[in-house]
């Protein structure tokens, strides 16, 4: 890929839609395209790596000096006082996710962390299966903290996970299909079934509603892990029947590090007792008198545990405020769109890089796996280029076009950057890291 002298790209395998002013083009033909002054990304660098953790929007900002604002003058009256009262905020913030979600307000609230919400949830509706050893299925390539806690709540139980996980296999190690899941629940007949919207490594983007309906057919709850798609994939949780989900709060959400993760309930399930109960949770009307029995409060409210983290809801609350004035299916379109480009750029003008993310839109979430066989020492190389990716072991450049921010000619320089290491071997001077470092 060159670039001209008059900045217009000159595509080396002769598609005239694969140039730097198409991109442009398109850019201006964008539903999200004046959203991105919005975000501030790190200066000098091309970041498509927001499906790890999405940069500082002017909402979130603000969010947190508002917080800090309120705790200078109100101090603990800021609880009950501030904009809104700090009592409230989970409730208040799964009001404003409830809509990107496909839910009620009640049935969604901000809290703890994702690993506890998997415990807190998965242990809920262990507890409510009618089996005296009821038997989980996960997914080989689902994120290792999911399995990891699902092992805990059965190990707390005294069920030997041996015998009560189920695992779908991934014949070539980077997706799984729906017809291996349903196989599977007819297998294996489990009665919780625990899985990913979108898988971590690959993208792969799993159809929601029809394993829903196939596992709850077969007689199971079913829970699952929106981590790589809330935000960015619209959901219907209702619609389809999904009994429980969780998320995290700083990937597509942009609401920060380590920020709030978030739940859903379905409110036939309003009535189950919380696994892992806590003062949070308490109902509000009552959380106060602190009494030695809990009294759930109602709705996905009675999951919160410890206190909600103030500055931490801040951020999410105000990062929020960038879906007001956007539709989620124009959020969803301009993904596609960028993800649509960059595979059509590894295409044209990449012979040793893959894409391992499926080309159907309904199977794609928001980010493009690029295989390589060196993808460690790309992804450096890229990183000192100033294009923001992640590597995942052994062979995956993550590359996410976040449409927030994100630009088809972010995309097209991006490409560029990739092409160039790889023409002039630049990537041979790295060494190769161990474990799974970004």
């Amino acid at each position: 890929m060159a670039d001209d002298s008059d900045g217009n790209a000159n595509g080396d395998a002769g598609d005239p839609n694969l140039d730097l002013a198409d991109a442009r083009d398109r850019d201006a033909e964008r539903a999200l395209a004046g959203v991105a002054r919005e975000f501030t990304t790190p200066p000098d660098t091309y970041y498509v790596d927001g499906n790890s953790l999405g940069p500082l929007s002017d909402g979130a900002a603000a969010g947190i000096e508002r917080v800090v604002e309120e705790w200078r003058t109100l101090g603990i009256d800021g609880w009950t006082a501030g904009e809104p009262p700090w009592v409230e905020f989970g409730e208040r913030i799964g009001d404003r996710l409830a809509p990107l979600l496909g839910a009620q307000g009640r049935e969604v609230v901000a809290a703890n962390s994702t690993t506890v919400n998997i415990h807190a949830l998965v242990g809920t509706f262990l507890d409510a299966c009618d089996a005296d050893e009821p038997t989980v299925l996960v997914d080989e390539l689902n994120f290792p903290t999911d399995r990891y806690a699902v092992v805990g709540q059965l190990e707390a139980r005294g069920l030997d996970p041996a015998d009560c996980l189920k695992v779908v296999a991934s014949p070539d190690q980077r997706i799984v299909g729906e017809n291996d899941i349903e196989a599977a629940i007819d297998v294996e007949d489990p009665d919780l079934v625990f899985l990913p919207s979108v898988l971590y490594k690959s993208g792969q983007r799993l159809d929601v509603e029809r394993i829903t309906s196939y596992a709850k057919d077969a007689g199971a709850y079913v829970g699952w892990d929106l981590a790589h798609s809330v935000g960015i994939v619209p959901h219907h949780l209702d619609e389809h029947g999904v009994d429980f989900a969780v998320w995290c709060g700083y990937k597509y959400l942009n609401g920060g590090p380590g920020t709030l993760a978030g739940l859903y309930v379905n409110e036939r399930h309003f009535d189950l007792s919380p696994a892992l109960p806590g003062w949070w949770g308490n109902d509000p009307d009552t959380r106060f008198d602190l009494e030695p029995v809990h009294d759930p409060a109602p709705g996905a409210a009675r999951h919160q545990i410890g206190t909600v983290p103030v500055l931490s809801a801040a951020s999410l609350h105000g990062a929020l405020s960038v879906y007001d004035d956007v539709e989620m299916r124009d959020v969803r379109a301009d993904s596609l769109a960028l993800t649509d480009y960059l595979v059509d750029l590894v295409d044209a003008y990449f012979e040793d890089v893959t894409v391992g993310t499926p080309r159907e839109h309904s199977r794609r979430g928001g980010h493009v796996a690029l295989e390589h066989p060196d993808a460690d020492r790309v992804s450096q190389a890229l990183k000192d280029r100033g294009v923001v990716v992640d590597y995942r072991p052994p062979n995956v450049i993550r590359v996410c076009p976040n449409p927030f921010y994100v630009t088809h000619e972010d995309v097209w320089h991006v490409a560029a950057e990739l092409h160039d290491i790889l023409d002039s071997d630049a990537h041979e001077a790295y060494t190769a890291r161990s474990g799974g470092v970004t």
